[in-house]
């Protein structure tokens, strides 16, 4: 059996954890990478005597050396269920959601963290969620209980409150949607989670940017089930793809500020760019 994809990322900003892991906390102690000295009186430790620092002080005032804290974090992933996230064309999109779940989920575990999974459309998908957990089985178990669940409804309304399933402290979460969303609720969702680290993931499909010139094509939407016949011409394909570009402007512009800058991610995924875009925290 093939592994699946190694995801690295580091959080933007300090974290605040009292479990040993693999990213700087804004935890302070004996050990690790040096952050900065201080005065005794502040941190008694007197294993941590700086004698330089020390006898340098005019006022004689005793210092001790402090060190930065590697300590884990949760890593979630929101993922978006309403109907347009089953859409299949030059791949099938959900499938893709499912392969970058299952992607993160392996990689947070594999380094100590713990990974969580909240999905839902209309409403929450109860059978899908996951707390927080460093078990790589129950992880990858969520994500197969994922797989068997179908898009459907007509928006991604229950997103917003799936905040509320954070819990405290600051977290890394990564909304994995098509971002088919009214402004509104974009802003509600990069709004209510504010003061965690987030990275929209835009899953797009290259059939969607690039329309043929000529020809007939059925379209359906996924959410109201209408069917509609179209005769594309270039005029009408430019307008196609000038609504599409406009709307990625609109998903910029509402993250900025508020969440890191949305990655596109066409068709496949790419574990390396990926890597490189979480890494640049």
């Amino acid at each position: 059996m093939t592994p699946p994809a190694d995801i690295l990322y580091r959080p933007r900003g300090y974290f605040r954890s009292h479990h040993a892991g693999a990213h700087v906390s804004s935890e302070v102690g004996g050990f690790g990478v040096f952050r900065d000295q201080a005065p005794f009186l502040r941190y008694p430790d007197a294993r941590r005597i700086d004698l330089r620092a020390t006898l340098r002080d005019p006022f004689g005032e005793t210092h001790v050396r402090r060190f930065e804290q590697r300590s884990r974090i949760d890593v979630y992933a929101f993922v978006d269920l309403s109907a347009s996230m089953g859409f299949t064309g030059a791949v099938d999109r959900f499938s893709v959601a499912c392969d970058l779940c299952e992607a993160l989920a392996f990689s947070a575990t594999r380094i100590g963290d713990r990974f969580g999974l909240i999905a839902g459309g209309d409403v929450l998908r109860e059978n899908a969620f996951l707390p927080a957990t460093r078990s790589q089985n129950a992880a990858f178990q969520a994500v197969a209980r994922l797989r068997e669940e179908r898009p459907a409804g007509a928006s991604a309304e229950s997103l917003k409150s799936a905040v509320m399933r954070l819990g405290a402290g600051r977290k890394l979460v990564l909304i994995i949607s098509d971002f088919r969303w009214p402004a509104r609720l974009l802003q509600s969702v990069f709004d209510a989670l504010i003061l965690h680290d987030v990275l929209p993931v835009a899953l797009v499909d290259s059939v969607e940017l690039n329309p043929p010139r000529w020809g007939l094509l059925e379209l359906r939407d996924p959410e109201t089930r209408r069917r509609r016949v179209m005769f594309m011409r270039p005029a009408l394909r430019q307008k196609w793809i000038d609504a599409e570009s406009k709307r990625r402007a609109e998903l910029i512009q509402l993250a900025a500020r508020r969440v890191r800058p949305p990655v596109f991610v066409q068709d496949r995924f790419d574990p390396r760019s990926l890597s490189l875009r979480l890494m640049a925290a």
